[in-house]
């Protein structure tokens, strides 16, 4: 008997080795990209069909890897804006086919969208990286993957918005109903297109609303094709409408009478012009994810070579181009001379190249005006007297390549460590005591992020109830899920992506009081009379 369970253990044990290899094969097969993905749609997308722009225009779009024309796409303008509001207030109207959809259909045509995401991955993936220079490898094993899981997070919260009902004083039915905000304008940036489109649509369409997307006028192509997906997913028309083109038109979307509410992602310049412009017209409600200069604090006791490789990752991920980059590393005293030295090591390492060869791990800034940008901060943390150990120019070749650059000896009041550089810049600052790191750690405009990194959770929990920002990792960094609320303090915005919170920007709170009346029968007579109850 030992031997013949033994036997079927070992043959349940080999089965299983078999599946697995059968599904790396296959995704292996099937994860091959697509070097020159075509471009299918260019067009504006209003009401489910393709328009060209109303003023004839175009814009290019541009392969930061080469430097060369991906192809024109139509550039919206503000009479592309009016028609997109009316076919999405149109799609609102109490009695429209989307209005009377029963909530758990919702979710299914969510679930539809991130399968058909899922289907064609491979194209997106190829997509996303000739448009943004990503490599390939972080497309498709992370942008991808995470875009899908957040729009099927948000599909099954699609019936679960859900009111209270509440034991107001006096003889009153109390209760109350969440209902969708209505039109939503929503701008995205260019760092993370996809996965940003995803956290706009999810809420928003789970609770019912209707909206006008205006993806970055650098990466486009990635939302209109997600916007053919759309139609094949089968939302009604007017549920979804995007319109690509400049800064002037979501400007205007943000100022438009017939937009309910603007939800913003990206830099808190711009998030300032967008909340005063809203304000000026009609009052809608603004959500804003903005900018960061978050703290990653590495205490003595901390892990040095997983700390230097997460500090490195929190950094230089996606070219340094994240909100909330790790992009001030503050370092106990007594490890920060090692620290600094296997950091210049590692980024010595960090293979930049083709964003299709397998090991590239950096790829092009996004355009020409970002990387002369970094570049001009990178000379200028070099004057106020920085130590530059590695890196600090551009990359030879064509795209918009930065060497991966580290700085030693950084000052709290410079300007490297003050303003966010959203490049390939790490900055690392010494310090001595818990109190004084926390102290200036919190000396920023912004409050979106900070990582903190030892193996005292005590020293830990100290320092995470002191940090003011709206994440805080321990123990890693830049672990973003769809579950997890993700937002800033201060000037790095309000409201929140991500999980329920986020539902909570999508809907309005509708209270319902009833008066409670009862039928009573007469003791002396047959006659009934109203009472209250």
């Amino acid at each position: 008997m030992q031997r013949l369970s033994r036997t079927r253990s070992l043959l349940r044990a080999e089965c299983r080795l078999l599946v697995v290899r059968a599904v790396r094969a296959a995704c292996s097969e099937s994860a091959e990209p697509d070097k020159l993905p075509d471009i299918k749609h260019t067009g504006i997308f209003i009401n489910n069909e393709w328009e060209d722009s109303c003023s004839g225009k175009t814009f290019c779009t541009i392969n930061p890897a080469t430097e060369d024309s991906l192809g024109t796409v139509e550039r919206g303008g503000e009479e592309d804006i009016d028609h997109a509001v009316a076919a999405a207030q149109k799609a609102f109207q109490a009695g429209s086919s989307w209005r009377r959809m029963d909530a758990s259909d919702r979710g299914r045509l969510l679930y539809r969208l991130a399968d058909l995401i899922e289907r064609d991955r491979v194209h997106l993936a190829s997509l996303e990286s000739v448009n943004t220079g990503k490599p390939y490898a972080v497309t498709i094993n992370v942008d991808l993957p995470l875009t899908i899981k957040n729009l099927r997070y948000f599909a099954g919260w699609a019936d679960k918005i859900q009111g209270k009902t509440i034991p107001a004083d006096g003889k009153f039915l109390c209760y109350t109903r969440h209902e969708p905000v209505g039109v939503c304008g929503q701008i995205i940036p260019w760092n993370f297109p996809l996965l940003m489109l995803a956290w706009k649509f999810g809420p928003a369409l789970a609770a019912g609303n209707t909206l006008i997307l205006k993806p970055a006028e650098q990466t486009p192509l990635t939302a209109l094709y997600v916007a053919e997906l759309v139609r094949e997913a089968g939302f009604p028309p007017g549920v979804v409408n995007i319109v690509p083109g400049y800064g002037d038109i979501g400007a205007y979307l943000a100022q438009h009478c017939g937009v309910d509410k603007i939800a913003f992602t990206g830099s808190t310049e711009v998030g300032k012009e967008i909340k005063v412009t809203a304000g000026q017209t009609n009052l809608k409600r603004v959500t804003l994810e903005l900018g960061g200069k978050s703290p990653l604090i590495v205490l003595n006791d901390a892990d040095m070579n997983y700390a230097v490789e997460m500090s490195h990752f929190g950094l230089f991920f996606n070219m340094g181009q994240c909100c909330c980059a790790a992009s001030r590393t503050f370092v106990q005293d007594e490890i920060y001379d090692e620290f600094v030295c296997r950091s210049v090591e590692r980024a010595k390492k960090r293979k930049l190249g083709n964003p299709f060869d397998e090991d590239t791990e950096q790829g092009p800034q996004i355009s020409e005006k970002q990387m002369n940008r970094i570049l001009e901060y990178i000379e200028t943390g070099k004057d106020e007297g920085a130590e530059l150990l590695t890196g600090g120019k551009r990359a030879k070749g064509p795209g918009y390549y930065i060497e991966p650059t580290v700085f030693a000896d950084v000052e709290d009041d410079m300007t490297i460590a003050r303003e966010e550089i959203f490049g390939p810049v790490q900055q690392i600052l010494r310090f001595e005591e818990l109190d004084e790191v926390v102290e200036r750690a919190n000396d920023s405009a912004y409050g979106l992020a900070a990582g903190v990194f030892t193996k005292d959770l005590d020293k830990a929990n100290y320092i995470v109830n002191g940090l003011r920002a709206g994440t805080v990792w321990v123990n890693t960094y830049n672990e973003l899920g769809a579950q997890t609320p993700f937002g800033g303090y201060r000037m790095s915005g309000h409201g929140r992506e991500n999980g329920e919170y986020a539902l909570r920007n999508y809907t309005e709170i509708k209270s319902v009081i009833v008066r409670l009346r009862e039928k009573q029968s007469s003791s002396c007579c047959s006659e009934t009379r109203d009472v209250e109850y």
